[in-house]
């Protein structure tokens, strides 16, 4: 499957906003049904995914534009293999530390069983992300950045 090439699509702070708020609504439905699908009561399942997109949101600002400025200071420029691996830890890592503590707190479970329910959240997203990513770069064309010159 190959992925649009045209030179027009969504671009700017608009492709941003909309791919942003159709993640994000996606998500909440889905880790909703996630923590219902595994014993949590209804009410509590969807407000804490509410919860948990907020905190994603506002930590995936805060933690790339801080990766972003070690970035820029690094003598080596390019995003290398490790480099990535070393984003996507930092970021999901950090989210963890996060949204663990929170989960068992929130559902009244131990560390553990919150642990469990993010490592399943964690698989779900790493499929998901990559699906909505091809869907929607499908659906609204590449993002300049990613458009060949």
């Amino acid at each position: 499957m190959s992925t649009p090439r045209h030179a027009t699509g969504l671009q700017g702070p608009w492709r941003r906003v909309i791919y942003v708020t159709i993640y994000e609504i996606i998500a909440i439905v889905a880790s909703g049904l996630l923590f219902v699908a595994i014993g949590q009561p209804p009410g509590e399942s969807g407000a804490m995914a509410v919860a948990a997109s907020a905190i994603a949101v506002v930590w995936n600002v805060g933690f790339n534009s801080a990766f972003e400025w070690w970035e820029a200071r690094q003598t080596v420029k390019g995003r290398s293999t490790a480099r990535r691996v070393a984003h996507a830890i930092g970021f999901e890592g950090g989210l963890a530390l996060i949204l663990i503590p929170l989960m068992a707190w929130w559902f009244d479970v131990g560390l553990w069983e919150a642990l469990v329910m993010e490592a399943a959240l964690v698989l779900f997203f790493l499929v998901y992300t990559y699906v909505f990513n091809w869907v929607f770069d499908h659906c609204f064309g590449l993002p300049a950045s990613a458009q060949a010159g």
